[in-house]
């Protein structure tokens, strides 16, 4: 057992080493979150869509148990610059901590974003264009492998980088469908050569449509598609999101179901993630679970993660639209 953990160990730092390379300018991950009234962390566009800020904090804990085990913790706030006009600018910040074994990511993330109304009448009409920039630091934490004599040990390595994403977005009503390219364009502050990261634009499309507004129960179908320019991997997440309003509460759940198409991988990733969620008057709590559905896991303890948000400054839906870009409830 011993040899067997300790085999597991190697196995474990190596492939962590491995990876920095091919990760060390990834930005933000993209889990299921977006579904939590977050789109705004995987679209630019997302930033001051609707008619209200909103204010959102995120922490997400993999594979309990597991020492190291990945983890990622989000704070992202957006607003438009002036509520009282259908046309306008809007902003957004977006921070995040990634760890990942022994690799981990900081980074900031700044959004200006434009909304322009194709058509002012009782349907939500609207093309939406975003642009962000980020800057991130990524972090290789050797050290604790000097004393193993599993691994030459090192010191700890941080490299810096400037990314970028642009998206354009547009709503119609309950439709909603947005387009981002992630890892527009990469520097980095020391002299290492980074060439052969240029290749990582992550293409994601998404789009959803929301009916049933008479109906005791309203629905939101909505598909997720990301090609990675880099493996060529492409990725799919089937969702379905259910909402009940009682009052100035409205309680809602989803269910995704995500599966990655990789022809270099021996298995393809598959993920069934359940959402529950509550509004109450400005704010917002959900708790997402997402359980591997592979054959080969590290665990079966599943991915816990909590959203915790605020909506300010709302003002009165202009026209019908979906909840993300609609709030039906007040704010501070």
């Amino acid at each position: 057992m011993y040899l067997m953990k300790k085999l597991f160990y190697q196995i474990y730092c190596l492939f962590f080493l491995v990876l920095v390379k091919e990760t060390v300018a990834q930005k933000l991950p993209i889990y299921s979150d977006y579904l939590s009234d977050n789109v705004y962390l995987l679209h630019p566009t997302a930033a001051g869509i609707g008619n209200s800020s909103k204010l959102r904090f995120t922490t997400r804990q993999q594979w309990v148990g597991i020492d190291n085990a990945p983890a990622l913790q989000t704070i992202s706030f957006h607003s438009r610059f002036n509520y009282e006009y259908p046309r306008g600018a809007a902003y957004g910040f977006i921070a995040f901590n990634d760890r990942n074994g022994f690799q981990s990511q900081k980074g900031f993330q700044g959004t200006y974003a434009y909304h322009l109304p194709i058509t002012v009448d009782r349907f939500f009409n609207q093309l939406s264009f975003g642009l962000s920039f980020s800057l991130i630091q990524n972090q290789s934490d050797r050290t604790s492998f000097r004393n193993r004599g599993d691994i030459i040990g090192g010191n700890i390595i941080a490299t810096n980088f400037l990314n970028a994403d642009f998206g354009v977005a547009y709503h119609y009503g309950g439709f909603s469908s947005y387009f981002s390219v992630k890892n527009l364009f990469l520097t980095q502050a020391n002299n290492q050569n980074i060439n052969k990261a240029t290749g990582l634009r992550n293409f994601i499309f998404s789009f959803g449509y929301y009916f049933g507004e008479e109906k005791f129960i309203q629905l939101e179908p909505s598909v997720l598609f990301q090609l990675r320019q880099a493996t060529g991997e492409r990725i799919a997440d089937l969702n379905l999101k259910a909402y009940r309003t009682f009052g100035n509460k409205q309680l809602w759940a989803a269910v995704s179901y995500r599966q990655s198409f990789d022809e270099n991988t021996i298995e393809d990733l598959r993920l069934f993630t359940p959402i529950i969620g509550i509004n109450f008057n400005k704010m917002m709590f959900s708790y997402t679970y997402t359980q591997q559905l592979n054959d080969i896991v590290l665990t079966n303890s599943g991915f816990h993660q909590i959203t915790i948000g605020f909506n300010l400054w709302t003002v009165e839906p202009r026209a019908a639209g979906c909840p993300n870009i609609a709030s039906p409830f007040g704010s501070f």
